[in-house]
């Protein structure tokens, strides 16, 4: 049986590695973040690393926004047009597609799909290199591996998701006025007259708000998890699985805090 006294032990134990675990990666993302300012300035491999990064977060993950939001956009339209005219409240279709598509689902699904192809593949990525000794490679001959492999990936997925989020809401809401076409024809002028009726600035912002934040908290965590690894292969599908969930829990507990934020 645990006596007390061990049980306290185990607690202190605990206490001091989780609050250890957090001011450094406290200390790591603020590292990014201050070699993220004068990026600009880099030319070469990061600004290769940086373009390819936009390309495969972004520009190759468009297809599955594309039918993401379409879809969202269908069904929300099929369901509001079906149940809203009922209760003399056909109007309230508008609002409910900036809200979800916008405001909500838009940033939140653009997210999940960069944690399924961009947080697994960067942390798998950056394992092996540690694993084959490449990061020992650069700082051997001086180059600082933050610089070159952890800050082009960071502001890579951080700025595809705020593209994608953008792409999202667009597709979405032009998708779900195509829908109407088949269901209740609309003129468009009409349809996006009373779209932009319903949306506000904040619901814009609260949507890039939403779109960075997510961008910064995915990327951190796949490289601050792919950076752990210490010397075995068996530890990447590890860290991907980490990166994948420690995002998954992150981008929640930020959407529901930016949503408070803005009922508040």
């Amino acid at each position: 049986m645990v006596s007390w006294h061990e049980m306290i032990a185990r607690l202190g134990r605990w206490f001091s590695v989780a609050v250890g675990n957090f001011l450094y990666a406290t200390g790591f993302l603020l590292n990014i973040g201050r070699q993220s300012l004068p990026f600009v300035r880099h030319r070469g491999v990061a600004r290769r690393v940086l373009v390819m990064q936009i390309l495969f977060t972004a520009v190759e993950a468009m297809g599955i926004i594309s039918l993401i939001s379409v879809g969202l956009g269908a069904v929300i339209v099929v369901q509001g047009l079906s149940i809203l005219p009922k209760f003399g409240q056909g109007k309230l279709i508008y609002t409910i597609l900036t809200i979800v598509i916008t405001r909500e689902l838009g940033p939140l699904l653009t997210a999940f799909v960069i944690i399924a192809r961009s947080a697994t593949a960067i942390a798998t990525e950056l394992g092996n290199m540690v694993v084959s000794h490449e990061i020992e490679a650069y700082r051997s001959v001086g180059i600082d591996p933050i610089s070159y492999l952890a800050v082009p990936r960071f502001l890579g997925v951080t700025i595809s998701s705020v593209l994608l989020t953008i792409y999202f809401n667009f597709f979405g809401l032009f998708g779900s006025y195509v829908v109407t076409q088949f269901i209740k024809p609309i003129q468009l002028q009409e349809y996006f007259q009373n779209l932009l009726a319903s949306m506000t600035v904040i619901d814009v912002v609260s949507s890039l708000v939403k779109g960075f934040v997510f961008g910064a908290i995915i990327s951190f965590s796949a490289i601050y998890q792919g950076l752990k690894v210490r010397v075995s292969t068996t530890e990447i599908p590890q860290v991907a699985i980490r990166a994948v969930s420690q995002s998954f829990a992150l981008c929640i507990l930020a959407d529901a805090i930016i949503t408070l934020v803005y009922y508040l």
